[in-house]
């Protein structure tokens, strides 16, 4: 039987309303805030960050000639765990930093990497080098200048 998506996340409002009283009954209402705050900061620092590295990281796996798949699924989770710690809340920041640990990434990767991998390879990579590609005579133009061709790349 599925958990509902409902009981979930008013599981996760009321667990962050406690943490909240808790925090604030342990340090304050000012550094309750100022913690709060904090966290939304370096959630959208992070987010930026891990953008920047996750278009570096699947320009070189392309480059390469390499399925990015891991470079994506890293990318999605350092967002996700980027905008958990945006959200306020210290649950949802402590579940942001879980996500942040390598080891916590690689089980979440596994957990996901056969649902992504078998259709990481399309006609969208183009195949190694030394690599036999057999067309047929409607697949390309004899002529050197690729005049006559219409649409699709077929000759007119």
């Amino acid at each position: 039987m599925r958990f509902p998506f409902s009981i979930f996340v008013l599981g996760l409002i009321f667990a962050e309303i406690a943490a909240f009283v808790l925090v604030g009954d342990a340090l304050g209402v000012l550094a309750t805030l100022a913690l709060t705050l904090l966290g939304m900061v370096a959630g959208a620092l992070l987010l930026r960050w891990t953008g920047v590295a996750t278009l570096l990281r699947i320009r070189a796996e392309l480059a390469a000639r390499r399925a990015p798949t891991r470079a994506l699924a890293d990318g999605a989770i350092g967002a996700i765990a980027a905008l958990l710690l945006m959200l306020p809340g210290f649950v949802t920041d402590l579940i942001g930093l879980l996500l942040l640990i390598p080891v916590t990434r690689n089980l979440v990767w596994r957990g996901f990497r056969r649902r992504l991998e078998p259709g990481a390879r399309s006609a969208a990579f183009p195949p190694r080098p030394g690599a036999v590609i057999e067309l047929d005579r409607s697949d390309y133009s004899t002529r050197a200048d690729g005049a006559g061709r219409g649409e699709g790349g077929r000759e007119a």
